[in-house]
């Protein structure tokens, strides 16, 4: 079992910033790739971007591009998402999610961190 718990959701306005991070503990040996995604309300949970655990090619979904950075310091099994010139439509519950190297689907997920953003 991996435990994972997010923090740094808040309120901001348009074109702020902020830095949401995830803190793995348990089984961390299972989280390979560690992901982030979002959901709306009255929307489907969408992927925003997931890092490997070597760091390297990182994915985006096209929304975010340019503007979110993922990374992972793999020593505090912490993944973080940079987000830079947030809009009002990146307004959503964010989840932190991991699987393993072979899986298709994520295995375990955070509770989840509310961010708004103000117009």
């Amino acid at each position: 079992q991996v435990q994972l718990v997010e923090s740094g959701g808040g309120l901001v306005q348009a074109g702020g910033s902020l830095r949401l991070s995830c803190a793995a503990s348990g089984r961390t040996s299972s989280s390979y790739v560690m992901g982030w995604f979002r959901q709306a309300s009255g929307k489907e949970r969408e992927f925003v971007a997931a890092i490997s655990r070597s760091g390297g090619s990182p994915n985006y979904a096209d929304s975010v591009k340019g503007r979110f950075t993922i990374s992972r310091d793999n020593s505090k099994n912490t993944v973080y998402l940079q987000m830079n010139s947030l809009k009002p439509e990146d307004t959503a519950v964010y989840y932190c999610a991991t699987k393993g190297a072979l899986r298709v689907e994520y295995d375990y997920w955070g509770q989840g961190t509310q961010v708004t953003v103000s117009s």
